[in-house]
């Protein structure tokens, strides 16, 4: 299902962390201004990863068990433009980064970690300074998998929300 998200009077043009970060073959962005050029020349959705990477086992289980697969590799560096939106506890982060990831958590109704979104961003035509969210679905840990295929999982309902969602 498609639908859009405002996040109104939020501009987020000169973040402090821009550079992006290249962990088991794959660039995560932290910057969504940046993954929005990208997703716009390329035209791959955005995949926002909700996580807490100082204190969630859950997150850093679906990196192992997921995100640093083959697999999931390719799927990645063909299918999207990878954005993590990150809430540690004990590691600060530029203020803009922390408003950044706050206002999405806020948009996409974020309550647990980890979460997935799999979105576009558009340019709101009456003002460059806002911007509306086309989600196309969200993802969690892929539960009840046999050891070793939790990717599987995660990669066919990963597949069908594009199917669902193409732009």
């Amino acid at each position: 299902m498609l639908f859009t998200l405002f996040l109104l009077g939020t501009q987020f043009s000169s973040m402090a962390q821009t550079e992006p970060v290249t962990t088991g073959g794959l660039t995560w962005y932290t910057d969504l201004n940046k993954a929005r050029e990208l997703s716009d020349a390329s035209h791959k959705p955005i995949f926002g990863f909700f996580t807490g990477s100082d204190w969630c086992g859950w997150c850093r289980k679906l990196q192992s068990d997921v995100f640093l697969k083959k697999a999931f590799v390719e799927w990645a560096r063909k299918n999207v433009i990878l954005l993590e939106l990150d809430f540690p506890r004990r590691k600060e982060q530029p203020a803009e980064l922390v408003q950044q990831n706050q206002a999405l958590q806020q948009a996409f109704g974020v309550r647990g970690y980890p979460t997935v979104w799999l979105f576009y961003v558009t340019p709101d035509s009456t003002n460059p300074q806002n911007f509306s969210l086309a989600a196309l679905g969200s993802l969690g840990y892929p539960q009840g998998m046999e050891v070793g295929q939790e990717e599987v999982k995660f990669l066919s309902d990963a597949n069908a929300i594009l199917a669902n969602g193409k732009k």
